[in-house]
């Protein structure tokens, strides 16, 4: 078994999608590559070819989180937020509002370790079923996936 294969996306609700991926490596380098920028913009990129020019986190309560993708070819867009929970290396609450879509999610990510392995969950709820629906009409779970792949990779080279 793979890692990529511990993979799984989830609707527990009619307005939430939860993403989940274990990691082999313990909570705190897991957190490191989530929360650092310089880590973010290599990995948070979705398909191949899109880069991140923009990567700005203020990671404490009440902070902001900006996030600007592009590419060559299919053109830019970004997401923000603002962090209303950070409990280091377990959890983050935070905001988030991605251009092109109406309203905003409510992001709850956890970072659970058991014997050296780390378990990451994405749970963004939305404000209504047809926001779920649209975000997950976008391939948003393939974009995760691919960018949890490099996530790996980064967290690799830190062993």
């Amino acid at each position: 078994m793979t890692l990529a294969s511990t993979f799984t996306v989830t609707q527990p609700s009619d307005t939430e999608v939860q993403l989940t991926r274990e990691f082999d490596a313990p909570a705190r380098l897991v957190w490191d590559a989530y929360t650092k920028p310089e880590y973010v913009r290599q990995w948070l990129l979705g398909p191949d070819g899109w880069d991140m020019p923009v990567c700005d986190i203020d990671l404490r309560v009440g902070g902001k989180f900006q996030y600007r993708w592009s590419h060559p070819t299919e053109g830019s867009f970004g997401t923000q937020g603002e962090f209303t929970e950070v409990t280091p290396t377990s959890r983050i609450v935070n905001t988030e509002r991605m251009e092109g879509f109406e309203g905003e999610s409510i992001d709850t990510i956890t970072f659970e370790e058991a014997n050296g392995r780390t378990t990451m969950t994405m749970t963004m709820r939305f404000p209504s079923k047809e926001a779920r629906d649209g975000a997950v009409a976008t391939g948003m779970a393939d974009g995760v996936a691919t960018s949890y792949d490099r996530l790996e990779r980064i967290i690799d080279t830190f062993e």
